[in-house]
């Protein structure tokens, strides 16, 4: 269950509130048992060495870059462990032995980064076409600075996909312009990028938890970051640009009271023998609809008599309710109302 929250200046970098989040929660809240779960904005070896120093225990996610120093444990298709449908997860032991780095493998987040460098590989070999025809028509000789500029920006607009290609703009005196166009795909590039999709690593000092624990216990983090995310998903209202601390905080506080509600909802569907997945009880109940009925009075005051009623819902509605404990109220209150 979310416990606090803490707002920060806009122009503070995450990584370096790690050690004041850290003593103020325990402030708050104690230090018995406590598991800090970060993401990858938060490490750096000045963190890490402080909460080992400290005694304080950590899953914590890793930058991409730490991908190439497993490529030998990702290669090996060996003990990996299917924990989801679409999850399988890999425990390999860090050169100290005092770490657990866990590989985590998504089939959906593979298919996910794979279109996205599919995507981005195709807006760029687009670009370096169009640069080459431009070339090849120029009458008129071309400065090879601006083209390698345009190159530039080329790659940095598509940066997932800037590295798989090697590109050189070569000196060509049977062209008027002077220049000529060379590009090809890295093969490495795509070896690599087809071994890491997909895959990203955590890190822990705690030694005797399984590899699902460690999962489970990091992947809290989405939840709380979907909180954050209600109002372009559920509520549809982004962009939202504010201009006063005041509604920052006010944002940030009806983010926070959502997913205490959502947490809520998820201990008490778990406890129904209903799964733990909050979304499922939404998308089903999101069904049931209240109804207005209208009647004209008989008097010819031109008054009306409107009685709010709840549709009764289906047999599958019915059983969630029932699971919950919940009835739902023939009719909304106060009805009767007359309106003029």
């Amino acid at each position: 269950m979310p416990l606090g929250y803490e707002i920060f200046a806009g122009n503070i970098t995450d990584v370096t509130t790690v050690k004041q989040i850290v003593e103020g929660m325990e402030s708050r809240f104690g230090k018995v048992n406590r598991v800090w779960v970060m993401d990858r904005g938060m490490v750096s070896a000045k963190n890490i060495a402080w909460l080992n120093a400290t005694g304080r225990r950590y899953v914590i996610g890793t930058a991409r870059a730490e991908l190439s120093r497993w490529a030998k444990e990702m290669a090996d298709k060996t003990a990996w462990h299917q924990i989801r449908e679409d999850v399988e997860v890999k425990i390999c032991r860090g050169p100290d032995g005092s770490e657990t780095f866990l590989l985590c493998r998504s089939a959906s987040r593979m298919e996910k980064e794979k279109a996205m460098h599919e995507r981005f590989s195709k807006r760029i070999e687009e670009g370096l076409q169009s640069l080459a025809r431009r070339i090849e028509k120029s009458q008129t000789a071309l400065e090879r600075g601006e083209l390698e500029r345009q190159i530039g920006r080329l790659l940095e607009r598509n940066s997932r996909a800037g590295a798989r290609y090697s590109i050189l703009v070569a000196e060509d005196t049977s062209v008027p312009a002077g220049l000529k166009l060379k590009w090809s795909a890295r093969s490495e590039w795509d070896d690599w990028a087809a071994l890491s999709e997909g895959t990203y690593i955590l890190r822990s000092n705690i030694q005797d938890w399984t590899d699902e624990e460690l999962w489970k216990t990091y992947i809290q983090l989405t939840e709380a970051e979907a909180a954050f995310r209600i109002q372009k998903s559920d509520l549809c209202i982004r962009p939202i640009w504010h201009h006063k601390q005041g509604r920052i905080k006010a944002h940030i506080l009806i983010c926070f009271l959502a997913y205490a509600l959502w947490k809520t909802l998820q201990k008490w569907q778990s406890r129904a023998g209903l799964g733990d997945s909050p979304r499922t009880i939404l998308t089903e109940f999101s069904r049931i609809h209240c109804a207005d009925i209208v009647l004209p009075l008989a008097d010819g005051s031109g008054r009306e008599l409107r009685l709010r009623c709840i549709v009764r819902p289906e047999r599958e509605q019915a059983l969630l309710l029932q699971r919950l404990g919940l009835t739902l109220p023939q009719r909304l209150h106060p009805s009767p109302m007359a309106k003029m």
